[in-house]
């Protein structure tokens, strides 16, 4: 190994991680939404995400980081993680909870997010499904996310191991020299827009719901869905954006997305909305979907738009709601190209 395995941007690999920070934002209320009685979800709890975190710090200190701070939460996984790290002073010396209030909302993870952006975070750990990873995406600017699933809906997220992941995460923050590209990739994003003002973004999709009120949160009614817009749309994929996904399958690599007219007198397809469920859902109409072009929403009123799987915006009567796609989402760190850049770069060789 040459003697840049161990350099970084004319910095030696311990100086580096004094000056590197990863944080994680660990969501207690994912995977925890109504859509886990009305369909055969498997359940994260936060027993099981303490665990998680605690397997992230073991792999984040053994892989070089010294810095880690992490999202509180009502629940206190945080406190919990180290709890079970005791026997570690280095690691309980270096980790930290961060002194944020605590509002038992998404605000707390948005919040999170941009605590950590400011304080130089050079990866954020993110535990959740695809609402609690929009929420981070809306405050992390630039800094790559690592997402992990222990949501509902788990289009963003993936299943890695907390071990593997910290050691990914780790990489990431401690070269912060390297392309980004080199070891992410860049996610598109939804932008919504009610009367000509910008109000909100998602990442994976946006439906329109046939109705009035917000009540509880999930979208998991097939026949509520009027319209839905996509940044990806693949059959291997669980909820809204599986409707495209199944007749117009877009990748979330592809410079496009896709739009989805939902209608009872459409052509039947069978999709996955949730877990084990496989419903019928007439489909009208299928459009390509381009970059930085407004496209109307239906107008049908009242009704709500369901942002990555939640109702989030009421639409009344003369509304006028737009959705444009962006290809500027956020970084997301891929886990398998950046451990092979880590094997290329030694970084699991000692001595």
């Amino acid at each position: 190994m040459g003697s840049g395995s161990n350099r970084q941007g004319g910095r030696n690999r311990s100086e580096v991680g004094v000056l590197s920070l990863v944080g994680i934002i660990a969501n207690p209320a994912s995977g925890k939404d109504i859509r886990r009685v009305v369909s055969q979800a498997t359940t994260v709890n936060n027993h099981e995400k303490v665990s998680i975190v605690r397997r992230l710090l073991l792999a984040l200190f053994a892989s070089g980081v010294r810095r880690v701070e992490i999202m509180p939460d009502c629940f206190g996984i945080g406190e919990r993680a180290l709890d079970g790290l005791r026997d570690r002073s280095e690691i309980s010396a270096a980790t930290t909870v961060a002194d944020l209030p605590v509002e038992a909302t998404a605000q707390d993870s948005w919040s999170a997010a941009r605590y950590l952006r400011g304080a130089g975070a050079g990866c954020i750990v993110v535990l959740g499904g695809d609402g609690t990873c929009r929420a981070v995406a809306k405050g992390c600017g630039d800094v790559p996310l690592l997402p992990i699933s222990t949501g509902t809906n788990n289009v963003v997220p993936s299943f890695v191991e907390g071990t593997v992941a910290g050691a990914a995460a780790a990489y990431v923050a401690l070269h912060p020299n390297v392309e980004r590209a080199c070891l992410c990739r860049r996610h598109k994003r939804l932008l919504v827009s009610l009367n000509g003002q910008e109000v909100d973004q998602a990442l994976v999709e946006v439906a329109l719901v046939s109705s009035c009120f917000v009540g509880a949160r999930a979208v998991w009614q097939a026949d509520e869905v009027l319209q839905v817009f996509a940044s990806r749309a693949q059959p291997v994929n669980i909820g809204m954006s599986a409707i495209p996904g199944v007749v117009h399958p877009v990748g979330p690599n592809d410079p496009g997305g896709v739009i989805a007219i939902v209608s009872r007198d459409g052509r039947e397809v069978r999709v996955p909305i949730a877990p084990g469920s496989f419903v019928l859902v007439g489909i009208k109409e299928v459009m390509e979907m381009r970059p930085g072009i407004r496209y109307r929403v239906a107008q049908d009123r009242p009704a709500v738009l369901a942002l990555d799987g939640e109702r989030e915006i009421t639409l009344h009567a003369g509304d006028e709601a737009e959705v444009r796609l962006e290809l500027d989402g956020p970084w997301l760190v891929d886990v398998s190209r950046t451990l092979l850049q880590a094997v290329a770069d030694g970084m699991f060789w000692t001595g």
